[in-house]
């Protein structure tokens, strides 16, 4: 029996070719002659179908070297066809269970070359970080999502038919089949695990590497923002462009965001936000003094970005950032075979025409954010970030269709309440992998009630039924998209036909989970808020919330507080900051918070004294407690 014949999916067969050519061979086998089929005695298949063309495939080739007599150069119809007609012969029955961790380095050497192997080995000794998601019954393909792309393991035990998404694919299913080789070495047999493999086995802060990016922060701490100058921003984007050099994805991406922070205030731009600059400063020395894996604190030395072959996306709507005179749309896209999500960000122009109208990856916004995209031309970054070529040609959008219903997991959620225990054992945001799409998640609908708007604070909320559980959807409005909550509220109270799904971050909260959406789909049709115009709809108006919530009052003080005293700089804080501080220290505590309360204590006595190392230490101490007790409380 070839069991690499009965283990090819209808998926595993559309990702050899596409699922076109899979309809049309099933449907010619359902409709004409059965073809016959012929086993060698060694296990080679012939077909030979009833208008004559035969189709032959030897034992130990992939599906890709079978031969045809048509006149078709790639994998054809008629190949398909083989498969399909063996498996009719000899029955679907599932292969048992495997795991792509059995092939030997021999068998990886000698079908990728020793070239490959070391080149794999290299990335090996740094370290990388890996979602293994082994096969089933139901599904029985293995995957494996690395940094730079996704591998599948289309039928068992033949490597000829593991797959993978970047350019540099055979070294990715080199590190793949390490992966679930040391996944089963350390007893990691679950369905789908998480974890580092590989690196040097010592702690991040023996090698962070971040030396550099940690001296000119501790300047900026101490000089205050107000007081940087270009060359000080020119000396930061340097220090970003060699940890990213250096392999040292997640501290390289908090310099670059730091220094847009500092452009943006030195050009007086609305997007410089005190607090978010004093969470990037607090990020990069988090990193730099955490003991976690190197991989997930500093990231791996794979490159920075990785070319895709062909890769299907789906569509999962849209959000607008920036400014009126600087918009920027970030599109959000999932890989229907693994389930990863990645994003599409682009500055858009400005002008009369609509948000949904302007240009997007060769496209408009409005048909990028609600189609499926095929490309050739994609390339993407560790963090997530994908940018599509400027060769039409090579990327096609088409309507998106029920396409979402057919997403697996992780992206599609199939039990809410296992996603927040999911979160909530994450490991704090400051020192995990920077991936940008993280909590994007797609929630089927089973019920909408509680839809109201918020005046006092400009948010749409309604709470949803969903799979094991409810989840609060919450959005608040936007100058850039000013029809997007009365769009928001039409498509879940069903004005659009039933609410199917919907998309967006998903984020937990004291009350529950929090989904801050991107796109509905109805019976009808598919909604993106955030590109919607016309009238205003008519939504009940709620009294505002008489819960009180003192840790989150008193944490938004305590942290607006520490992100203003860098703002003028530790050197010589302004006079307001102590009073300010202790008004924050007597908050925390009142809040029962009394861990914080010490922190941010020391720090304001430290800021009276004259060691003002001894004041960036207790500044960072306490930064680090109040983001980290804000994120998990």
């Amino acid at each position: 029996m070839r069991a690499d014949l009965l283990g090819l999916t209808p998926e595993a067969l559309a990702a050899v070719a596409n699922r076109g050519l899979g309809k049309r061979a099933a449907k010619e086998l359902d409709t004409g002659p059965p073809p016959e089929v012929t086993v060698e005695d060694g296990g080679a298949v012939t077909v030979r179908f009833a208008d004559g063309t035969v189709a032959g495939l030897p034992v130990g080739a992939a599906l890709t070297a079978a031969s045809c007599t048509c006149a078709a150069t790639g994998v054809c119809r008629h190949r398909i066809g083989l498969v399909l007609a063996y498996q009719r012969e000899f029955g679907a029955a599932p292969p048992p269970p495997w795991s792509p961790g059995t092939f030997t380095d021999a068998e990886l050497t000698a079908k990728f070359g020793a070239r490959v192997v070391t080149a794999a080995r290299r990335t090996h000794r740094s370290g990388y970080t890996v979602r293994l998601r082994r096969g089933s019954p139901a599904d029985p393909v293995a995957r494996a999502d690395l940094p730079t792309g996704t591998v599948a393991f289309l039928a068992p035990g033949d490597l000829g038919y593991a797959r993978a998404d970047g350019a540099a694919g055979d070294e990715q299913v080199v590190l793949a089949v390490w992966a679930f080789r040391e996944a089963e070495q350390r007893g990691l047999t679950g369905a789908e695990v998480r974890f580092e493999v590989g690196g040097p086995g010592e702690p991040a802060t023996t090698t962070s590497g971040v030396a550099g990016a940690i001296a000119l922060t501790g300047q900026l701490v101490l000089d205050g923002v107000r007081h940087t100058s270009p060359a000080f921003s020119a000396a930061l984007r340097r220090a970003a462009d060699e940890l990213g050099a250096a392999g040292l994805h997640w501290p390289a991406a908090a310099m670059a965001d730091l220094v847009e922070q500092l452009d943006a205030y030195a050009t007086r731009g609305a997007g410089y936000q005190a607090v978010r600059l004093a969470e990037l400063v607090t990020e990069i020395h988090a990193r730099h003094r955490a003991t976690g894996p190197r991989a997930a604190v500093l990231g791996s030395e794979q490159a920075t970005s990785t070319p895709l072959r062909r890769v299907r996306l789906t569509s999962l709507g849209c959000r607008i950032r920036g400014t009126p005179t600087a918009p920027v749309a970030e599109v959000f896209l999932a890989e229907p075979g693994s389930g990863t999500v990645l994003v599409a960000r682009q500055s858009l122009s400005t002008g009369p025409t609509e948000l949904a109208g302007r240009r997007f990856a060769g496209s408009t916004l409005g048909a990028f954010a609600t189609a499926n995209v095929v490309s050739e031309a994609a390339v993407r970054d560790a963090r997530g970030l994908v940018r599509f070529g400027a060769h039409r040609a090579r990327t096609t959008v088409s309507p998106l269709g029920n396409a979402w219903a057919s997403l697996p997991a992780p992206v599609l959620v199939a039990d809410l309440g296992a996603l927040g225990s999911e979160l909530g054992e994450l490991p704090p945001r400051l020192v995990r992998p920077r991936i940008e799409a993280e909590h994007v998640r797609m929630v089927p609908i089973a019920g909408v009630s509680a839809l109201s708007y918020h005046p006092g604070d400009q948010r749409l909320a309604a709470l949803i039924t969903g799979p094991g559980g409810t989840a609060t959807i919450t959005r608040t409005h936007h100058p850039l998209c000013p029809a997007a909550l009365d769009c928001l509220a039409e498509a879940l109270s069903g004005v659009h036909g039933r609410p199917r799904f919907i998309s967006g971050t998903v984020r937990r909260h004291r009350d529950g989970l929090l989904l801050d959406p991107l796109a509905v789909l109805t019976d009808q049709r598919v909604l993106v808020p955030d590109l919607a115009t016309g009238p205003a709809h008519a939504i009940p108006t709620v009294a505002p919330e008489q819960r009180p919530d003192p840790l989150g009052l008193a944490l938004s003080a305590a942290t607006a507080v520490t992100a203003q005293a860098i703002h003028h700089g530790l050197r010589d804080p302004a006079p307001a900051t102590h009073t300010a501080l202790a008004a924050a220290v007597t908050a925390l505590s009142a809040a029962g918070l009394p861990a914080a309360a010490a922190d941010l204590s020391a720090f304001a006595a430290a800021l009276l004294g004259a060691d003002r190392q001894l004041a960036v230490d207790t500044w960072l101490r306490a930064q680090i407690r109040l983001l980290t007790t804000a994120e998990f409380r």
